[in-house]
Formats: structure tokens, sequence, C-alpha cells
């Protein structure tokens, strides 16, 4: 593999790494404080995606689509959060799985009646499409603008979490909910606030996805999977964790898809390493999440609880 090869390839896993951040971010604020199993978290990045779509097919301004794009995801995370889920914190964890499967099938299904069953096309603006020299490197813009918008939200909840009061709160009730609750903060709001946050989040991640990918219903799942390998290689309830995690867990996959083919070829024939490359590859962050767990169980930078 060339270096030229290696730096692009580096490059999109940095870019998959912070969308599984946008993802992961929200999520595990809800897993940390509530101890809440969110398996439509995933449909919140695909109804985000299909808004994005519309919005931006619609108004013709990607700007403008994304403006309008996070108050929709609050509101949407608010909602779900009253009508639903609100009634499941304290049911045990098979409910709540049972409860946010049901919520995937009923947005696939809403999705396909809205929007239909063939992927819905969102164009790359005009004004991002062509390519950056990144060093002798042309890397497309559209890209590096995912990398940068995700760096960007990073550093922004970075900032929410350690140094505003809501993100004390939210600290303080990874750590020990049960107190929070006692010294007189309302808990249900915190809990509606965290929904909102994580919605609006994956719906940013849905309108960044949207242009590179397909947007169709059922795409929420697979990057859901990632989602919850990222939360729990990086600790269940930590930012931070997530934000590392996600960034490894984005590099190790896509290059893995990458060199692993072309490493069998030297040992194998052509058309074995073909079909073994592609198989290992998507083994490899499942494989990576059981070594990290065997060593700390607790994820890379685990929440320390009081």
């Amino acid at each position: 593999m060339s270096l030229t090869l290696f730096v692009l390839q580096t490059l999109n896993g940095l870019q998959l790494g912070v969308l599984l951040f946008l993802m992961a971010a929200g999520l595990t604020l809800v897993f940390g404080i509530m101890s809440f199993v969110n398996l439509a978290h995933g449909s919140m990045y695909m109804m985000g995606a299909f808004f994005a779509a519309s919005l931006y097919n619609y108004t013709g301004s990607f700007v403008l689509a994304a403006l309008l794009l996070i108050p929709a995801m609050m509101a949407l995370g608010l909602a779900l959060n009253w009508i639903a889920l609100r009634k499941l914190y304290r049911r045990d964890h098979l409910d709540q799985v049972l409860a946010t499967f049901g919520l995937i099938l009923f947005f696939n299904e809403l999705a396909r009646m809205i929007w239909g069953s063939s992927p819905y096309y969102m164009e790359v603006p005009e004004f991002l499409i062509g390519t950056i020299n990144l060093f002798g490197i042309r890397y497309p813009a559209y890209r590096l603008v995912i990398i940068s918008a995700g760096l960007l939200t990073a550093l922004g909840c970075y900032l929410l979490i350690h140094r505003t009061r809501i993100g004390m709160l939210i600290r303080a009730g990874a750590t020990n909910r049960t107190m929070v609750g006692v010294l007189g903060v309302n808990i249900n709001l915190l809990n509606a606030m965290l929904f909102a946050l994580g919605a609006a989040l994956a719906g940013l991640a849905g309108l960044l996805a949207g242009p590179i990918m397909s947007v169709q219903a059922g795409m929420g799942e697979p990057i859901l999977i990632l989602t919850m390998v990222v939360i729990v290689i990086g600790g269940i309830g930590s930012i931070r964790g997530a934000f590392y995690a996600a960034l490894i867990v984005g590099v190790v996959d896509t290059l893995g898809r990458t060199l692993l083919p072309a490493l069998l070829r030297t040992f194998l024939e052509r058309s074995s390493a073909d079909i073994a490359g592609p198989a290992l590859a998507s083994m490899m962050i499942y494989i990576l999440m059981a070594v990290v767990l065997a060593i700390r169980p607790e994820g890379l930078f685990p929440v320390h609880r009081g």
C-alpha cells in the first residue's frame, strides 16, 4: 500500500470516527445517567438524515437545512421521551430493549410511508464539491468538513460537560443519580434534556452522512451496532471515552478493510484472500472490543462513581 492511500484511508477512518462520536455522545450519557437501553437511537440518526435531505432539497441551502434540523431533532427527542421513553425509566432493561426495538420498527415503517422504500438522495453542496490539497494529497472537501464539524462538536460537548452548570449536573448524575435527585435536581427534566441533546447529535450525524450515503429506511441499525461497540470500548457514561473510542474504531475498521485483503494476498490465493479479507476486517472491531474488555472491563476511560 502506498503512503498516499494509507493517509487517505486514515482520514476516511477519522471521518467515520467523528460520525460515530456524534452518535455515541448522547447515547452514552443516557446509558451512564439513566441506565437506559435506547435501541431507538439509531432511528434518530435515520430520521435526522431524512429530515436533512428533505429540508435541503426543499430550501436548496445546506446551511439552512442544518440550522432547521437541530431544533427539529431536539423537538423529536423531547416528544419521543414524553410519549414513550419516560414511562420506561424504572422498568428493567428487557422492557426497555423490547419497547425501543418496537420503536425501530415504527420509525422504519414511518420512513417508508413518507419517503418510500427506494433510497432518498441528498447531494453534496456545490460549494463543497471538489478536493483540497493536504500537503500534496488531494482529499474531498466535504469529507474534510465532516471531520472538522465532528471535532468542533466534540469541543462543544467538552465545554458543555466540563464548563457549565448543566454539565456539572450531568457529570454528577453519571456518578450518583440518586444523590443528585435527593439534592433537589429535577432528574426527569435532566433526562429529557439528554434525550433532546442525543437526538440533535444523532440528527447532525445523519445530516453529515446523507450526501455520502444513501438515505433509506433501516440505515440506523448498522451504525447503532458500531455505536454500541464504541460505548463499550470507551466506557459507559464517558464522553471522553466515546470520543477516543470512536476515532479508534473508525480508523481500525477503515484500515482493516483496506489492509487485510492486500496482506492476505501475500499468503493466500487472490480469490481466497478477497473472500477472507473482508470477513476478517468486519470482525476486527469486535476482536478489539473483546481485548479491551479482557484488560479493562469498564472500558478505556470509565466514569469513576462515588
